[in-house]
């Protein structure tokens, strides 16, 4: 959808408008207009194929004995201040100024409170800061942990609430998801903001501490080991400091998630990149296997995502669909692959 203007893309976009949706004009539509380039990275043209997918997680649209876990939208007291390029080193105070409910600037004249960037987690790739206003100061937004443990109460709108607070987690892992009611009725929840902590591998820790071999820190061990040890759960959750916030997603219950390009994914034909070596919206030929037969798994997608743990060129996150199956899959997606991007022809 970005890429009907910008150059070199017009013509292909207004060719694919008046190309009917079908396999084989599809197929000749892609031969005749785009060329296939292979991506390396790190002078390697090998890479890694992950898969994620949309969980279906049972709860409610109200709290209840089962239903407790909440999942939340943009707290009140979030803020986002864009952080210009200059400001990455992150070691500067600067004086922040609110600009609407949740966004604010960087205004060293006119900011009515102080932020010290080194107290933020801040990367060459940050393109924003993420806080709240206490006093003075502009501080980092809370993590996970202090979120688990009620700094959000009260503070926060609800969507509803989830029965199992380990898929609710997973659910933060792939960014969307769908809640189902007792009433049958589905809610369907997409990604709307993130506090910008880093984020951080629970499996490798699980590993490090022994409760898991590496080889079983697959999504299914995960979950497993910490149905066997719920005492354990506060502990390895709250490892990762990275929390996202989510929104009502309006539309048909079939539709899929919505993606990085703000459209709808297609099991099987998305994946999420690193939009900063793959553009976002282009065709991609991913060459890897099937997560369980090992069978040859060669498909053309659509780069339609992008995700806090999708880093590097040769990287892509396949969208397996939603529900159980699809999660199966997705956890089990961990192979090499290849990866062609294509560009529109001259």
């Amino acid at each position: 959808a970005n890429l009907k203007n910008r150059q070199g893309w017009q013509d292909v976009c207004a060719q694919a408008f008046q190309t009917p949706v079908h396999s084989f004009q599809a197929k000749q539509f892609f031969e005749r207009y785009f060329t296939p380039w292979q991506v390396a990275g790190n002078g390697s043209l090998a890479g890694t194929v992950t898969g994620y997918y949309e969980p279906v997680l049972k709860g409610d649209d109200r709290r209840t004995a089962q239903a407790r876990f909440p999942i939340y939208g943009i707290p009140d007291d979030f803020i986002s201040v864009p952080l210009p390029a200059g400001l990455r080193s992150g070691k500067a105070l600067v004086r922040i100024r609110q600009t609407g409910k949740n966004s604010g600037t960087i205004d060293n004249t006119g900011g009515t409170h102080t932020a010290d960037l080194s107290r933020f987690p801040i990367t060459a790739r940050t393109t924003a800061i993420k806080g709240r206003f206490e006093g003075s100061r502009f501080l980092p937004y809370h993590t996970r942990n202090q979120i688990n443990g009620g700094a959000l109460d009260g503070k926060a709108p609800i969507l509803g609430y989830a029965e199992d607070p380990v898929e609710l987690f997973f659910m933060h892992i792939q960014g969307s998801g769908r809640l189902k009611t007792p009433s049958g009725k589905y809610i369907r929840i997409g990604y709307a903001d993130k506090n910008e902590h880093p984020y951080v591998s629970i499996g490798r820790y699980m590993a490090d501490k022994g409760y898991l071999k590496l080889g079983q820190t697959s999504m299914q061990g995960i979950k497993s080991y910490m149905r066997q040890n719920p005492q354990r759960l506060a502990e390895v959750l709250g490892q990762n400091p990275s929390y996202i916030f989510f929104r009502e997603l309006a539309g048909s219950s079939n539709d899929g998630p919505v993606g990085a390009l703000g459209t709808p994914l297609m099991g099987e034909y998305a994946g999420a990149v690193d939009r900063h070596y793959i553009t976002l919206g282009a065709p991609l030929f991913v060459a890897t296997a099937h997560p369980v037969t090992r069978k040859a798994l060669n498909r053309l997608i659509m780069a339609q995502d992008t995700g806090s743990a999708i880093k590097g060129a040769v990287r892509v996150d396949y969208f397996w669909g939603y529900g159980d199956e699809a999660g199966e899959l997705a956890g089990k997606q961990k192979t090499t692959g290849y990866v062609w991007q294509l560009l529109p022809n001259g």
